[in-house]
C-alpha cells in the first residue's frame, strides 16, 4: 500500500495497543498488526515502515534517551535515522528499560541484561517475563504464572503463583500493583503476600506508572489509582471507550483505545 493510501486510511478503526508521547506535539503508536505509526502536531498518522520486519506484533513501545524502541514478537527494535534497526536481542520481548548504563528486557526466556553491548540471560530463563520493576531494594517480575520478587538485602527470590499470567506492574503508595491476564488487580497486602482487588464490571488491560501517578487502563476507560482510608480505590479520568495504554506529555494525557484511535485528554 502506498504512503498516500496509508494517509487516507481511517486509523480510528484499528485497535491501538501502545502509545508513547515523544513530546507534546509528536506521538508514536502501535495499531494491532500494523507496525508503528507517528503523528506530528495536527498532521496525519504516517507509517514508520522503513526496515520494519513483516508479520511482527508490537507488545510495547518505549522512549528512552531520545530514541524509540519497540518490544516485539521478533525481538527488540530501535528507530534511528528514519528506519528500524534490529538490536542483538532477537527473541520475543515485552518490556525494555535503560537504567544508567544498564539495559534490561523482559522476554519469553526470562530477564536479559546488557552492560557492554552484549545481552545475556540473567534471571528466570525458563519463564515468560511480561514486565518488571527495578526498585532500590527489590526487583519485581511479572511472570506467566504470577510474580517473583528479588530482595537485594537477603539475596533471595520469593515466588507468588496465581495460576495465570501477570502482564503489567506498578508501584503505588509503597505497594506493588499487578494486572493479571483475566483483568484483575493484585496488590501487596503488607503481610508478605498479595490480595486481589475487584472493581465491578471492570476488566483491566494494564497498569501504567507516570512519575508518582498510577493509571489503570480498562474496558470502560482510563482510571487513576488513589488511596482513601487506607484502601486502594480509583477515580475516572476518561470514560466511554476501552483504553489499552497511555502516556503523558506536558498537561495532556494520550490514550490508546480499541475503537477510537489515540485520544488526547486534558489532565
Amino acid at each position: 500500500m502506498s504512503q498516500d493510501a496509508d494517509r487516507g486510511r481511517d486509523w480510528l478503526l484499528f485497535h491501538f495497543t501502545s502509545v508513547k508521547a515523544i513530546d507534546e506535539g509528536t506521538l508514536v503508536a502501535a495499531p494491532m498488526g500494523q507496525g508503528v505509526m507517528r503523528k506530528r502536531g495536527e498532521g496525519s498518522w504516517e507509517k514508520l515502515d522503513a526496515g520494519w520486519p513483516a508479520d511482527t506484533h508490537v507488545n510495547r513501545l518505549h522512549f528512552e534517551e531520545g530514541e524509540v524502541f519497540a518490544s516485539t514478537s521478533k525481538g527488540l527494535w530501535v528507530y534511528r535515522q528514519e528506519q528500524w534497526e534490529p538490536t542483538p536481542l532477537a527473541i520475543s520481548c515485552y518490556q525494555f528499560r535503560k537504567i544508567g548504563r544498564l539495559l534490561l528486557a523482559a522476554t519469553e526466556y526470562g530477564v536479559w541484561t546488557n552492560t557492554a553491548e552484549d545481552w545475556h540471560k540473567s534471571a528466570y530463563g525458563g519463564s515468560i517475563v511480561y514486565d518488571f520493576l527495578y526498585l532500590p531494594q527489590f526487583i519485581v517480575l511479572a511472570l506467566h504464572t504470577g510474580i517473583a520478587i528479588y530482595d537485594r538485602l537477603t539475596d533471595s527470590w520469593m515466588d507468588y503463583s496465581f495460576g495465570e499470567p501477570v502482564t503489567s506492574l506498578a508501584v503505588h503508595e509503597g505497594r506493588i500493583l499487578g494486572v493479571t491476564e483475566s483483568g484483575k488487580l493484585l496488590q501487596t497486602n503488607g503481610r508478605g503476600g498479595f490480595e486481589r482487588i475487584r472493581f465491578d464490571h471492570l476488566f483491566l488491560f494494564s497498569v501504567v506508572m507516570q512519575g508518582r501517578a498510577v493509571y489503570l487502563c480498562s474496558n470502560r476507560g482510563l482510571y487513576q489509582a488513589t488511596r482513601l482510608g487506607g484502601q486502594t480505590t480509583i477515580r475516572s479520568v476518561k470514560l466511554g471507550c476501552p483504553v489499552t495504554d497511555m502516556d503523558t506529555a506536558g498537561d495532556s494525557l494520550f490514550v490508546a483505545t480499541m475503537f477510537e484511535g489515540v485520544l488526547e485528554v486534558a489532565r
